[in-house]
């Protein structure tokens, strides 16, 4: 009876998998394949073209939701490592633990993070626009700043601060010199984590945004609350193209960081 049992698992678990791969990603390859799509219809194939790539070139206000992602994103994502790395280093001399604040920025729901934001916002009297999104979207970004390079400033031996401090080097010189270079790893990895999540935010970014700044996930979901455009299949695959991209990079980041974690 185990034996069976065990031989039924044996062939259901290879299923069980294949169907939840196929389940979250098939949407994706439709999205792909139909961004080719000559027809206009959403559910007719008209052949392989790339109409629909050369339309976006056509659309002005597309340019701008694109510029104003990539500043928003940037922006944000400086932010992010600068505050992030200070309280890190600063964590030394702190005896409350601030840094377990910001696991809350992944734990709590993202829309509860966006409309406190917007109430904030409105009791700050700020008008909504760049820096209303450059503001959430660095508190939504130290949430995974800091665990990142928490955790790698946690794994450095404090021999070598000890070491740099014996040697008359100053405070700033220790940090520049000496923490800098060996938090290199984790700030890239965290820093292209955060401008991944940036790109992508939706909720924080419907919330903080303006008519007259509008990021692109912003600028999708007013193109689909309008009708189905063949154009947001184009503009999707873009975006998921660049976030692969830069997963793909973390990646490779996150493994050299334990490559040089390992030899050290």
């Amino acid at each position: 009876m185990i034996e069976r049992r065990s031989r039924v698992l044996r062939i259901l678990s290879p299923l069980w998998i294949m169907g939840s791969y196929l389940f979250l990603y098939l949407p994706m390859v439709v999205l792909v394949l139909f961004s080719f799509n000559a027809s206009p219809l959403p559910g007719q194939w008209g052949g392989f073209s790339t109409r629909w790539y050369s339309a976006l070139a056509q659309m002005p206000e597309l340019s701008h939701a694109v510029w104003a992602t990539l500043i928003i994103a940037s922006a944000s994502t400086l932010l992010s490592l600068l505050l992030g790395t200070a309280l890190v280093y600063a964590s030394r001399w702190l005896r409350a633990p601030l840094h377990n604040l910001f696991y809350a920025n992944v734990l709590v729901p993202e829309i509860l993070m966006g409309v406190g934001l917007l109430s904030l916002f409105s009791w700050l009297s700020m008008p909504l626009g760049y820096t209303s999104l450059i503001a959430g979207h660095t508190i939504l970004g130290l949430g995974f700043v800091v665990p990142i390079v928490r955790a790698r400033f946690l794994e450095l031996d404090p021999v070598l601060t000890e070491a740099s401090a014996d040697l008359g080097a100053s405070e700033w010189q220790t940090f520049s010199k000496v923490m800098v270079p060996l938090l290199l790893p984790a700030l890239l990895a965290s820093g292209l984590l955060v401008f991944t999540i940036s790109l992508d935010d939706f909720l924080i970014a419907f919330f903080s945004s303006s008519p007259s700044v509008q990021t692109l996930s912003v600028f999708i979901y007013s193109m689909v609350r309008e009708g189905v455009d063949p154009r947001i299949n184009a503009i999707s695959t873009l975006l998921l193209a660049a976030s692969s991209a830069l997963v793909l990079l973390l990646s490779a980041l996150r493994v050299l960081d334990q490559v040089i974690t390992h030899d050290s």
